[in-house]
């Protein structure tokens, strides 16, 4: 079964669970030796094993004994590198074309804010 969005937290954890003690079966390895190895207790491996909510640091403990902890970097990579920011480095890399304009560029002169009343009068 794949993991999906559409299932709910609980659905998620009970296939870890069920992945996980597939893990365990095919290395032959009972529920209390998988927990010495990890250095958790027994009774936390069976709560992984069916579903339940455990404390982070003992998941990573039995990923690391099961050899699995590797893993993790395919679904939580360093940086997630996106399009535009790579755009945008690249840009900054590319030698300049142009000099801008060393100081304040001269304005123009201020022009006089028109006002209500104030239209020019037409000469005929």
């Amino acid at each position: 079964m794949m993991l999906s969005e559409l299932q709910s937290n609980d659905a998620v954890l009970a296939e870890l669970g069920r992945r996980l003690e597939r893990q365990r079966l095919a290395r032959n390895l009972t529920q209390k030796q998988m927990a010495e190895q990890a250095g958790i207790g027994r009774a936390t491996l069976q709560r992984l094993e069916r579903g339940e909510s455990v404390q982070t640091t003992s998941m990573i403990k039995l990923l690391r004994a099961l050899d699995l902890l590797q893993s993790l970097d395919g679904a939580l990579p360093q940086t997630i590198e996106r399009p535009i920011l790579q755009l945008e480095r690249e840009r900054r890399q590319q030698p300049r074309r142009r000099a801008r304009a060393r100081g304040r560029m001269p304005s123009r002169p201020a022009e006089r804010i028109w006002r209500w009343g104030e239209e020019p009068e037409a000469t005929a």
